[in-house]
């Protein structure tokens, strides 16, 4: 008998576009190395490919539309999002035509996950107050939903100018294009997407997966009063992870990009240096990471859906460990080859 927390479940990949450290590789060398990584993630079957939103120098993400774009003019059948658009910092009406672009080019095919993002660096780069951080992302998202509702808009807010019936065109070929709500661990925001019938993207970097429990069961239980039906309330993870052909293999490629970027991070957020033994317990058996051979991860795949109370799409993301694009390659092929298929035909 099939496991439901598994049965529907999609695989696929994010990338933020990660700067090489490799000084011999261009910027433009890595984008068309992500190019040829998205392609290969639909050759081998795998479901969704997403590209981030920063503006910072250690990615070449911030116009991901662009970026899906390029690739859809190279693939048939995956689907294409943003993950995550940071919608606080944007103007609704500019993403929604942005993506209902994208929409046509791809036959139907984009999707958008909208947050608040995790990085700041938008704020100040386009003149905004980090004090309005959670009023600009309601607001937005409130404008965004109208636009997808309705071809002539009539709208007023704080922070935009109010629209008093334009049209907002092109109309995507999708109705309605996908708009999935990209969370960290905020409660209001978990009931939020639930009272908004929003698929759900949770971004789990760290700590257990299974102590998002509580606020997943807050979201369903929000969209249920809401009045929307429980397939509507989709949950997807976004997660950190990697697979090679043995798990040590695995450890030995991921670990030190992985020690480098977080302990970087670190520094501007109050962390301690990641260590070895903090590596190792995050890629235990309820550890966030995503790390080990083909079956090992399937496994835990399996349970942490079921610690969720099932899971509709988890996205790997693996450019937090500086691989080379030939590790990519390789392990998009095991995702697409081993895992995916692995978890199907639960």
């Amino acid at each position: 008998m099939k496991n439901p927390t598994v049965e529907k479940l999609q695989i696929g990949v994010d990338s933020f576009a990660a700067v090489s450290t490799d000084p011999k590789i261009s910027t433009s060398n890595t984008l068309s190395q992500l190019i040829e990584r998205i392609e290969r993630a639909e050759q081998v079957g795998l479901d969704v490919f997403g590209i981030g939103e920063h503006h910072r120098r250690e990615f070449i993400d911030s116009a991901p539309v662009v970026i899906l774009a390029a690739a859809a003019a190279k693939t048939r059948r995956i689907r294409l999002t943003s993950a995550v658009t940071v919608l606080s910092a944007a103007d609704p009406v500019r993403v929604f035509q942005n993506f209902a672009t994208l929409d046509l080019i791809s036959q139907g095919r984009a999707e958008m996950i909208v947050g608040r993002g995790s990085f700041i660096e938008a704020f100040p780069l386009f003149g905004l107050e980090l004090t309005d951080y959670d009023e600009l992302f309601a607001e937005k998202l409130d404008l965004l939903l109208k636009i997808r509702e309705n071809e002539h808009v009539h709208w007023s807010g704080k922070h935009r100018a109010e629209l008093t019936g334009q049209g907002v065109y092109p109309r995507p070929l999708q109705d309605p294009l996908p708009i999935w709500l990209g969370v960290g661990g905020t409660p209001e925001s978990f009931v939020r997407a639930g009272e908004l019938g929003l698929p759900l993207m949770i971004a789990i970097i760290g700590g257990e997966t299974r102590r998002f429990r509580p606020l997943i069961d807050l979201y369903r239980e929000s969209g249920r009063r809401a009045g929307h039906a429980p397939d509507q309330l989709k949950v997807g993870v976004h997660a950190l992870g990697y697979v090679a052909e043995t798990t040590q293999q695995a450890i030995d490629d991921f670990f030190p990009g992985y020690a480098h970027s977080f302990t970087e991070i670190g520094k501007e957020r109050g962390w301690s240096p990641v260590t070895r033994a903090h590596f190792d317990a995050q890629r235990s058996r309820h550890g966030a990471l995503m790390v080990g051979n083909p079956e090992e991860v399937v496994e835990k795949i399996m349970e942490h859906s079921k610690a969720l109370g099932g899971i509709s799409r988890l996205s790997f993301q693996m450019d937090v460990a500086s691989l080379p694009h030939e590790k990519h390659m390789q392990a998009i092929e095991l995702l697409g080859s081993r895992v995916a298929p692995a978890l199907r035909t639960v």
